[in-house]
């Protein structure tokens, strides 16, 4: 059940209301920020989607975790008003597989993600969980740039900090219980 008051007949969808209603600047420019990670982003499908789920672990948020590219994200950007084509164009678009999602929560011992997903993964979580942890973790930082350009750090950096911000910000309000229309109940 919602933490805030949502009329029932919007109680299809509680977080395009409570984003619409209540604060409809701050809400227009959290959707515009979640949009324009998703089209203009450099890092690949794949890496997007290893930092994303772990991200989804960790704020707890049940859209997010039920959440798969091939399946919800065209639908999520063009509700968003955006072009799931230019989006598409814009990386490698290859979605992950299920066992790709499946083998997130345990990382660090799947054999399965490619030295950059790796890294997303663990960026994700110390931002996520401990963010003064690489403060002056220096071998976390040469890992990072062996094999992150500079653009690309700042493009995960961004593209986690929404998820963080927009998954938090719904899993604490209690609006993630009603799936979004293109995901399975």
């Amino acid at each position: 059940m919602p933490r805030i008051t949502i009329p029932q007949d919007q109680a299809h969808d509680p977080l395009s209301y409570t984003w619409a209603h209540f604060t409809p600047e701050i809400g227009a420019a959290a959707a515009a920020y979640s949009l324009a990670v998703y089209e203009h982003s450099q890092l690949s499908m794949r890496e997007m989607e290893a930092a994303r789920m772990r991200t989804a672990l960790i704020n707890g948020c049940h859209l997010c975790r039920n959440m798969r590219a091939e399946r919800d994200l065209p639908g999520h950007i063009t509700r968003s008003g955006g072009d799931a084509a230019r989006a598409a164009a814009a990386r490698d678009n290859t979605p992950p597989p299920e066992e790709f999602y499946a083998a997130i929560p345990d990382w660090q011992n799947a054999t399965l993600f490619s030295e950059r997903e790796r890294l997303a993964i663990e960026y994700a979580e110390r931002l996520g969980e401990a963010p003064r942890s690489m403060d002056e973790d220096e071998d976390f930082w040469a890992r990072m740039h062996a094999s992150f350009s500079d653009r690309d750090i700042v493009d995960l950096t961004f593209a986690i900090g929404s998820w963080m911000a927009l998954g938090r910000f719904t899993h604490v309000l209690a609006l993630d219980g009603v799936c979004m229309p293109t995901m399975p109940e």
